[in-house]
Protein backbone atom coordinates (compact mmCIF):
# COMPACT_ATOMS: atom_id res chain seq x y z
CA UNK A 1 0.00 0.00 0.00
CA UNK A 2 0.91 3.34 -0.71
CA UNK A 3 2.40 5.73 2.26
CA UNK A 4 -0.42 8.54 2.88
CA UNK A 5 1.61 11.76 4.03
CA UNK A 6 -0.17 15.12 5.58
CA UNK A 7 1.59 18.18 4.33
CA UNK A 8 1.09 20.79 6.99
CA UNK A 9 1.62 24.28 5.56
CA UNK A 10 1.04 23.19 2.11
CA UNK A 11 0.43 26.79 0.95
CA UNK A 12 3.32 28.09 2.18
CA UNK A 13 6.36 29.02 -0.33
CA UNK A 14 8.16 25.93 1.26
CA UNK A 15 5.14 24.12 1.47
CA UNK A 16 4.02 24.47 -2.49
CA UNK A 17 7.64 23.75 -3.43
CA UNK A 18 7.07 20.31 -1.30
CA UNK A 19 3.76 19.52 -3.05
CA UNK A 20 4.85 20.46 -6.27
CA UNK A 21 7.58 17.83 -6.15
CA UNK A 22 5.34 15.42 -3.84
CA UNK A 23 2.80 14.97 -7.30
CA UNK A 24 3.39 12.13 -9.00
CA UNK A 25 5.16 10.51 -6.60
CA UNK A 26 4.26 6.75 -4.86
CA UNK A 27 2.88 8.58 -1.80
CA UNK A 28 -0.70 9.26 -1.64
CA UNK A 29 -0.27 12.70 -0.58
CA UNK A 30 -3.23 14.96 1.95
CA UNK A 31 -3.00 18.65 1.90
CA UNK A 32 -3.40 20.83 4.97
CA UNK A 33 -3.44 24.84 4.96
CA UNK A 34 -5.33 27.55 7.16
CA UNK A 35 -4.31 31.00 5.02
CA UNK A 36 -7.14 31.01 2.64
CA UNK A 37 -4.39 32.81 -0.18
CA UNK A 38 -2.40 29.59 0.39
CA UNK A 39 -5.27 27.67 -0.41
CA UNK A 40 -5.77 29.27 -3.75
CA UNK A 41 -2.04 29.31 -4.43
CA UNK A 42 -2.75 25.22 -4.21
CA UNK A 43 -5.63 24.97 -6.24
CA UNK A 44 -4.28 27.92 -9.13
CA UNK A 45 -0.62 26.19 -9.41
CA UNK A 46 -0.86 22.23 -8.70
CA UNK A 47 -4.44 21.99 -8.87
CA UNK A 48 -5.07 20.71 -5.53
CA UNK A 49 -7.77 20.75 -2.75
CA UNK A 50 -6.88 21.43 1.04
CA UNK A 51 -8.53 18.96 3.52
CA UNK A 52 -9.23 19.50 7.28
CA UNK A 53 -6.77 18.20 10.06
CA UNK A 54 -8.94 15.34 11.22
CA UNK A 55 -9.30 13.75 7.35
CA UNK A 56 -5.17 14.39 6.37
CA UNK A 57 -3.85 12.28 9.69
CA UNK A 58 -6.87 9.47 9.31
CA UNK A 59 -4.81 7.03 8.26
CA UNK A 60 -0.99 9.01 7.55
CA UNK A 61 1.97 7.58 8.31
CA UNK A 62 3.74 10.92 7.56
CA UNK A 63 3.15 14.48 8.61
CA UNK A 64 5.45 16.58 7.29
CA UNK A 65 5.25 20.19 9.16
CA UNK A 66 6.26 22.54 6.59
CA UNK A 67 5.58 25.34 8.98
CA UNK A 68 7.15 28.17 10.66
CA UNK A 69 9.99 27.13 13.32
CA UNK A 70 7.80 29.35 15.91
CA UNK A 71 4.72 27.19 14.82
CA UNK A 72 6.16 23.68 15.21
CA UNK A 73 5.40 23.22 18.61
CA UNK A 74 2.13 24.85 19.16
CA UNK A 75 1.13 22.09 15.54
CA UNK A 76 2.31 19.16 16.92
CA UNK A 77 0.99 19.70 20.24
CA UNK A 78 -2.26 19.77 18.61
CA UNK A 79 -2.28 17.03 16.42
CA UNK A 80 -0.01 14.83 18.69
CA UNK A 81 -3.31 13.20 20.63
CA UNK A 82 -4.61 12.70 17.07
CA UNK A 83 -1.40 10.56 16.08
CA UNK A 84 -1.15 6.22 15.75
CA UNK A 85 1.73 4.71 17.59
CA UNK A 86 4.48 4.47 14.71
CA UNK A 87 3.13 7.78 13.13
CA UNK A 88 6.22 9.73 11.33
CA UNK A 89 6.67 13.68 12.23
CA UNK A 90 9.20 15.28 9.77
CA UNK A 91 10.06 18.50 10.53
CA UNK A 92 12.05 20.70 8.18
CA UNK A 93 14.92 21.93 10.34
CA UNK A 94 16.68 21.23 13.44
CA UNK A 95 15.65 24.15 15.84
CA UNK A 96 12.41 23.37 16.90
CA UNK A 97 13.21 18.93 17.57
CA UNK A 98 16.83 20.75 19.10
CA UNK A 99 14.71 23.16 21.70
CA UNK A 100 12.46 20.66 22.55
CA UNK A 101 9.31 21.70 21.33
CA UNK A 102 8.30 18.38 20.15
CA UNK A 103 5.55 16.34 22.42
CA UNK A 104 6.60 13.63 24.59
CA UNK A 105 5.74 11.14 22.55
CA UNK A 106 8.54 8.12 22.68
CA UNK A 107 5.99 5.83 20.58
CA UNK A 108 6.14 8.34 17.47
CA UNK A 109 8.79 8.62 14.84
CA UNK A 110 10.73 11.82 14.63
CA UNK A 111 12.67 12.47 11.39
CA UNK A 112 14.47 16.16 10.36
CA UNK A 113 15.41 16.87 6.89
CA UNK A 114 16.74 19.97 5.72
CA UNK A 115 18.43 20.64 2.29
CA UNK A 116 21.81 21.55 1.47
CA UNK A 117 21.12 23.75 -1.46
CA UNK A 118 22.38 23.77 -4.92
CA UNK A 119 26.92 24.25 -4.75
CA UNK A 120 28.14 27.15 -6.06
CA UNK A 121 30.74 24.83 -7.61
CA UNK A 122 28.25 22.70 -9.74
CA UNK A 123 27.97 20.56 -13.63
CA UNK A 124 24.54 21.98 -14.47
CA UNK A 125 23.98 22.21 -17.83
CA UNK A 126 20.97 24.12 -18.30
CA UNK A 127 19.67 27.42 -17.59
CA UNK A 128 16.44 26.74 -15.71
CA UNK A 129 19.46 24.60 -13.13
CA UNK A 130 22.19 27.44 -13.24
CA UNK A 131 19.04 29.70 -12.25
CA UNK A 132 17.88 27.39 -9.39
CA UNK A 133 19.65 28.81 -6.71
CA UNK A 134 17.00 27.58 -3.86
CA UNK A 135 17.53 23.87 -5.03
CA UNK A 136 13.79 21.61 -5.40
CA UNK A 137 12.99 22.24 -8.81
CA UNK A 138 15.65 22.29 -11.38
CA UNK A 139 19.24 22.24 -10.08
CA UNK A 140 20.91 18.87 -7.63
CA UNK A 141 21.38 19.45 -4.19
CA UNK A 142 22.34 17.41 -0.82
CA UNK A 143 20.45 16.40 1.80
CA UNK A 144 20.84 16.04 5.51
CA UNK A 145 18.71 14.40 7.67
CA UNK A 146 18.63 12.95 11.25
CA UNK A 147 16.31 10.37 13.59
CA UNK A 148 15.65 12.21 16.45
CA UNK A 149 13.64 9.06 17.09
CA UNK A 150 12.93 5.74 15.96
CA UNK A 151 14.42 2.71 13.99
CA UNK A 152 16.89 2.10 11.16
CA UNK A 153 14.23 1.07 9.12
CA UNK A 154 12.03 4.45 9.67
CA UNK A 155 15.47 6.30 8.89
CA UNK A 156 15.52 4.92 5.40
CA UNK A 157 11.56 5.87 5.31
CA UNK A 158 12.32 9.06 6.08
CA UNK A 159 15.48 9.97 3.90
CA UNK A 160 13.14 8.09 1.12
CA UNK A 161 10.40 11.15 1.68
CA UNK A 162 13.23 13.21 1.60
CA UNK A 163 14.53 12.37 -1.38
CA UNK A 164 11.33 13.22 -3.06
CA UNK A 165 10.23 16.49 -1.09
CA UNK A 166 13.82 17.81 -2.25
CA UNK A 167 14.70 16.18 -5.49
CA UNK A 168 16.72 16.34 -7.63
CA UNK A 169 19.49 14.85 -5.11
CA UNK A 170 23.07 14.87 -5.16
CA UNK A 171 23.95 13.12 -2.02
CA UNK A 172 22.63 12.31 1.28
CA UNK A 173 23.93 12.20 4.27
CA UNK A 174 22.66 10.87 7.92
CA UNK A 175 23.30 12.70 11.07
CA UNK A 176 22.18 14.01 14.70
CA UNK A 177 20.12 16.25 15.54
CA UNK A 178 22.63 18.08 17.49
CA UNK A 179 25.11 18.20 14.26
CA UNK A 180 22.03 19.50 12.15
CA UNK A 181 21.89 22.68 14.58
CA UNK A 182 25.99 22.72 14.22
CA UNK A 183 24.91 23.28 10.32
CA UNK A 184 21.98 25.86 10.83
CA UNK A 185 21.67 28.40 11.93
CA UNK A 186 26.05 27.54 13.21
CA UNK A 187 27.24 27.41 10.14
CA UNK A 188 24.69 28.48 7.51
CA UNK A 189 23.36 31.57 9.34
CA UNK A 190 25.32 32.81 12.09
CA UNK A 191 28.86 32.59 10.22
CA UNK A 192 28.41 32.58 6.35
CA UNK A 193 25.16 34.61 6.12
CA UNK A 194 26.61 37.20 8.62
CA UNK A 195 30.23 37.14 6.81
CA UNK A 196 28.35 37.85 3.35
CA UNK A 197 26.29 40.51 4.54
CA UNK A 198 29.69 42.10 5.88
CA UNK A 199 30.74 41.52 2.11
CA UNK A 200 27.13 42.94 0.99
CA UNK A 201 27.83 45.91 3.13
CA UNK A 202 31.71 46.31 2.43
CA UNK A 203 30.41 46.51 -1.63
CA UNK A 204 28.52 49.32 -0.55
CA UNK A 205 31.38 50.67 1.03
CA UNK A 206 33.65 51.21 -1.62
CA UNK A 207 30.55 52.19 -3.39
CA UNK A 208 30.59 55.44 -1.80
CA UNK A 209 33.86 56.22 -1.57
CA UNK A 210 33.65 56.01 -5.74
CA UNK A 211 33.73 52.63 -7.27
CA UNK A 212 31.24 52.34 -9.60
CA UNK A 213 28.41 50.11 -8.46
CA UNK A 214 28.66 47.66 -11.64
CA UNK A 215 32.39 47.35 -11.07
CA UNK A 216 32.76 46.65 -7.28
CA UNK A 217 29.81 43.96 -8.14
CA UNK A 218 31.86 42.19 -10.65
CA UNK A 219 34.83 42.37 -9.20
CA UNK A 220 33.71 41.08 -6.06
CA UNK A 221 31.44 38.19 -7.66
CA UNK A 222 34.42 37.40 -9.83
CA UNK A 223 37.03 36.98 -6.79
CA UNK A 224 34.58 35.07 -4.64
CA UNK A 225 34.37 32.50 -7.64
CA UNK A 226 37.96 32.26 -7.84
CA UNK A 227 38.97 32.88 -4.00
CA UNK A 228 36.24 29.85 -3.30
CA UNK A 229 37.87 27.43 -5.15
CA UNK A 230 41.45 27.73 -3.83
CA UNK A 231 40.51 27.76 -0.16
CA UNK A 232 37.66 25.05 -0.80
CA UNK A 233 40.02 22.83 -2.97
CA UNK A 234 37.96 22.94 -5.82
CA UNK A 235 41.24 23.48 -7.79
CA UNK A 236 44.39 23.13 -6.93
CA UNK A 237 46.20 26.54 -6.50
CA UNK A 238 47.35 28.42 -3.44
CA UNK A 239 47.55 31.99 -2.72
CA UNK A 240 50.06 34.78 -3.46
CA UNK A 241 51.87 36.32 -0.97
CA UNK A 242 50.07 39.59 -1.33
CA UNK A 243 47.05 38.04 -0.83
CA UNK A 244 48.47 35.82 2.46
CA UNK A 245 49.10 39.26 4.18
CA UNK A 246 46.06 40.66 3.68
CA UNK A 247 44.44 37.58 4.94
CA UNK A 248 47.13 37.59 7.75
CA UNK A 249 46.42 41.58 8.13
CA UNK A 250 42.43 40.96 7.57
CA UNK A 251 41.28 38.17 9.91
CA UNK A 252 42.19 39.89 13.27
CA UNK A 253 40.83 43.30 12.01
CA UNK A 254 37.49 41.77 11.38
CA UNK A 255 36.81 39.15 13.71
CA UNK A 256 37.05 38.15 17.25
CA UNK A 257 39.96 35.70 18.60
CA UNK A 258 36.83 33.46 20.14
CA UNK A 259 34.62 33.41 17.33
CA UNK A 260 34.35 30.12 17.40
CA UNK A 261 32.64 29.77 20.22
CA UNK A 262 29.49 30.55 18.40
CA UNK A 263 29.42 26.92 17.72
CA UNK A 264 29.30 25.70 21.40
CA UNK A 265 26.30 24.27 22.85
CA UNK A 266 25.33 27.22 24.64
CA UNK A 267 25.93 29.79 22.04
CA UNK A 268 23.50 27.68 19.47
CA UNK A 269 20.76 26.79 22.41
CA UNK A 270 20.43 30.33 22.68
CA UNK A 271 20.84 31.23 18.82
CA UNK A 272 17.84 28.16 18.27
CA UNK A 273 16.25 30.21 21.25
CA UNK A 274 15.82 32.89 19.58
CA UNK A 275 14.39 31.61 16.44
CA UNK A 276 11.93 29.47 17.76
Amino acid sequence: MKTTIALFGAGGKMGVRLARNLQGSDYRVRHVEVGAVGRQRLKDELGVDCVSVDAALDGAGVVILAVPDTLIGKVAAEISPKLQPGTMVITLDAAAPFAGHLPDRPDLVYFVAHPCHPPIFNDESTSEARRDFFGGAHAKQSIVSALMQGTDADFELGEAVAKVIYQPILRSYRLTVEQMALLEPGLSETVCATLLDVMREAMDEVVARGVPKDAARDFLLGHMTILGAVIFKEIPGQFSDACNKAIAFGKPRLMRDDWKKVFDHDEIADSIRRIT
